[in-house]
């Protein structure tokens, strides 16, 4: 169970810090994205820098059990937040699947950590 759980943190840290960055960065995608969500660009960058310091949260739970409670949470939160940004804009199941994937990945570290 150990294991599982280190993995998924893992998928997580990695997914999140890259689509963190990304925002924080101002990739072309993530801008696009945020203009036709109709969501101002500093929201952009506060939600990467949310995506960043729970992936920091995650990397610090293999250490201290806690921080991966509290970082899960986090990036489920958020991750809620996209899903139902996806939903109100009609996206396609395609373009909402990988924040879904996320979303319950998120969920599942956190109870596994209860």
């Amino acid at each position: 169970m150990e294991i599982t759980i280190y993995v998924l943190q893992g998928i997580l840290i990695l997914l999140f810090l890259i689509a963190g960055v990304g925002k924080v960065t101002g990739s072309k995608m993530h801008i696009e994205n945020f203009k036709t969500w109709g969501l101002p660009q500093w929201f952009r960058v506060v939600t990467g820098i949310i995506e960043i310091a729970g992936a920091a949260l995650l990397i610090t739970g293999y250490w201290v059990p806690s921080s991966a409670l509290i970082g899960a949470l986090l990036l489920g939160i958020t991750g809620v937040g996209g899903i139902l940004t996806h939903i109100r804009m009609k996206d396609s199941f395609k373009d909402t699947a990988m924040i879904l994937l996320l979303t319950i990945l998120s969920f599942i570290v956190f109870f596994m950590y209860l």
